[in-house]
């Protein structure tokens, strides 16, 4: 049975993202990043003062992975770009699909390697268009394929398991994965079924203890689930399209959650003030930070 919890958290941030995506956090600078993919931008908020900037991107990009105090990795429509935190500058790193200016990047994690996942999809939605990709020390490879809208990509605490799901068919997959290279080791296997249920399966990540917390696009939740797949506990938010937690604070013992008002009509807009905020749950949680990722 699945324990149903209403929204006890507040805004961490009320500017409105057309597609709110990727949070990370900094616990060097007590910061969260995120993106709006759709509006080519990169959102930061130091936690300690609540200053928040906007700094705007030349291409889409939806995921940030740290390398150093100075440096970020992030991945766009054009491919990994090394981004200096201080300037904004960015400088090419490493091409993914180069031959699909169509595609652009979604959802992506870093492995407790050093490695870093990425998936990438149509910009318009197409069926199987995507992929998921594994970097590491600049090398691109693919490791699945024919995914429309790639999300959840997450990793136990001892980088012996990997996540992903396709929104689309709206299944988490379960995958063993290498501990030293980040690499599958195996073929994906079923966790959760979700497909005849409400929404989808958006951004995941994986707590201290191996649970699965998920963004539930369209339903407005963040579910928990066991390292079985069993959800146990359902926490409501004040926005029907939430897309991926994360873990902040200095502890990472608080969990934010980005949301989006894509598609949304006025009326819908209006009924949810929220949509596009990032928001923060007012749960404890005992979470763990994303790991470094390695040149």
């Amino acid at each position: 049975m699945t324990d149903i919890y209403e929204f006890e958290g507040k805004t961490l941030c009320n500017t409105n993202s057309v597609l709110g995506e990727g949070p990370t956090y900094d616990p060097d600078s007590n910061t969260v990043w995120w993106f709006n993919i759709l509006g080519k931008e990169l959102h930061e908020l130091r936690l300690a003062t609540a200053e928040k900037k906007v700094h705007p991107l030349p291409v889409m990009a939806s995921v940030l992975a740290r390398i150093d105090a100075g440096r970020q990795l992030i991945a766009t429509e054009e491919g990994l770009f090394v981004r200096d935190v201080a300037s904004g500058n960015l400088t090419f790193y490493a091409a993914l699909e180069n031959d699909r200016p169509e595609n652009r990047s979604n959802d992506g994690r870093t492995h407790p390697s050093g490695a870093l996942w990425i998936g990438t999809m149509s910009k318009r939605a197409e069926n199987q268009a995507g992929a998921i990709y594994h970097v590491a020390g600049g090398k691109v490879t693919k490791i699945f394929n024919g995914i429309s809208i790639p999300n959840s990509i997450c990793f136990s605490p001892d980088g012996t398991i990997g996540y992903y799901t396709d929104s689309r068919i709206n299944r988490l997959m379960r995958v063993m994965v290498d501990p030293q290279t980040g690499l599958p080791i195996g073929e994906p296997i079923v966790l959760v079924d979700s497909m005849d249920e409400p929404g989808s399966i958006d951004g995941s990540v994986v707590d201290a203890d191996g649970y699965i917390w998920n963004a539930r696009w369209g339903a407005g939740v963040v579910d928990r689930y066991n390292p079985d797949g069993l959800r146990i506990s359902r926490y409501k938010v004040p926005a029907v399209q939430p897309s991926c937690p994360a873990f902040i604070s200095a502890n990472a013992d608080r969990l934010a959650v980005t949301t989006a008002w894509e598609g949304l009509d006025e009326d819908a807009r209006s009924a949810q003030p929220s949509a596009g905020a990032l928001l923060e749950l007012g749960i404890e949680v005992k979470g763990v930070f994303d790991p470094i990722y390695v040149l």
